[in-house]
């Protein structure tokens, strides 16, 4: 009886408060009132029970409030509450959760959350019937984990939307060692080598699926650490210090995109503009990025890279003459 006793109030301490929401003695007798297979407490047994509890390592903190009443709560050790809300934040803007598995996730989170706080977190949820979920993320990545850290091959089919809007899977002996899991641009992608080639190869982990582990993989291969900036997810031909005149307005774009790798420069002579030079990887996705941007970005050097970029907007236009 006496431990029942205990239990209940550490259940009703864990759930009902918080440090913005402590309880008197009077409220955990209450709450013990409601329990017929107990007898309510006095005020000094419950006292002690919650020094008992406090004794055994429980983080139960006292103030005092009005007529000099001490109200209690207890600390608990593993997330703080904002940390909690920024956690089921992310879970509710997550594009690769049905629903459901975001439903479920939050349910999680609240259990370490007292009432109060539970009421704040629903305050804050917004879901969104617009993520794309094709598969289950947590599933692949648990397996891709898995594979990872037994050192092994992995082999799975991957899937490409087709001409009909549907995710046409092909099945392959692909045989490659999986190497990092990497997260960008709002994308989970699993980074392999091919043991025969040595070539880097790139995958969406959610557009992967029937993941089965392979032969042991040996010796790990290193991935290459990028010499400067890399603009999508896959490997550059090569890195180059390139050199632009962009619109002032831009920016805010550049350091958000570059950060502290930029250096930026006044032109004098056009003060609409400025001179910007970082070291980027120079791919297609490299210029696909700086013409997004149309007249209000120039390349100015290397000349390699200007002429490369010259031949493809001259086959660009070339579609459109006629």
């Amino acid at each position: 009886m006496e431990h029942q006793r205990i239990i209940y109030i550490l259940e009703y301490l864990s759930s009902q408060t918080s440090e913005q929401h402590p309880v008197s003695l009077r409220d955990i007798q209450n709450y013990l009132a409601n329990y017929e297979e107990i007898r309510t407490p006095s005020i000094l047994t419950i006292r002690r029970d919650i020094e008992r509890l406090q004794t055994s390592g429980n983080d139960i903190r006292v103030t005092a409030g009005k007529h000099n009443t001490a109200y209690y709560y207890l600390v608990r050790k593993s997330f703080t509450f904002n940390e909690i809300r920024f956690i089921v934040d992310s879970v509710s803007i997550n594009q690769f959760l049905s629903d459901h598995q975001k439903q479920n996730l939050i349910k999680k989170f609240e259990g370490l959350c007292s009432v109060n706080e539970v009421r704040q977190l629903i305050s804050r949820i917004a879901l969104t019937n617009q993520g794309r979920h094709s598969m289950d993320l947590l599933e692949n990545l648990e397996k891709v984990h898995q594979v990872i850290s037994e050192n092994r091959k992995i082999n799975f089919e991957y899937g490409k939307y087709d001409t009909r809007k549907q995710i046409r899977y092909y099945d392959k002996n692909r045989d490659v060692i999986p190497c990092k899991v990497i997260y960008f641009n709002e994308r989970f992608y699993l980074k392999c080598v091919d043991e025969i080639t040595q070539r880097t190869r790139t995958y969406r982990i959610d557009r992967m699926k029937n993941i089965k582990k392979g032969n042991p993989a040996g010796c790990k291969p290193v991935l290459p650490e990028p010499e400067g900036i890399v603009l999508d997810m896959f490997e550059p031909e090569r890195y180059e210090h390139v050199k632009l005149r962009i619109r002032k307005f831009l920016l805010d774009d550049m350091m958000e995109q570059f950060r502290e790798h930029i250096s930026i420069q006044e032109e004098p002579e056009r003060p609409e503009f400025v001179i910007v030079r970082v070291k980027v990887g120079i791919s297609r996705g490299f210029y696909r990025w700086v013409m997004k941007y149309g007249a209000d970005m120039e390349i100015l050097s290397p000349e390699s890279v200007r002429e490369d970029f010259i031949s493809k907007i001259q086959e660009l236009t070339e579609l459109y003459q006629n």
